[in-house]
């Protein structure tokens, strides 16, 4: 069995509620966004986050909030949502 060099992605149910509401054509380019994280947790696209260790994801007028795990290889997306809306909860 051979290692695995990527991360693990794991989407808070938060989040995965939030997704369930956005318009198909966005959840399919949020959807592929998630999936490269896998690959490069911290592409030249995101950007952290002043006063927290966690990072955003731009697609379009909505964002991805995650955080990321290098000890374990994990990624944990807690938001998905709006520009205007999705920061409100930090």
């Amino acid at each position: 069995m051979s290692q695995r060099s990527g991360y693990t992605v794991r989407i808070k149910r938060s989040a995965e509620k939030e997704m369930d509401r956005l318009p198909e054509k966005t959840f399919r380019r949020v959807t592929e966004a998630i999936l490269r994280l896998e690959r490069d947790p911290r592409p030249p696209a995101s950007k952290k986050l002043c006063g927290a260790q966690d990072y955003r994801l731009r697609v379009g007028q909505y964002r991805i909030l995650y955080s990321v795990d290098d000890g374990e290889r994990l990624v944990v997306i807690s938001a998905v949502g709006h520009r205007r809306d999705v920061y409100r909860g930090i």
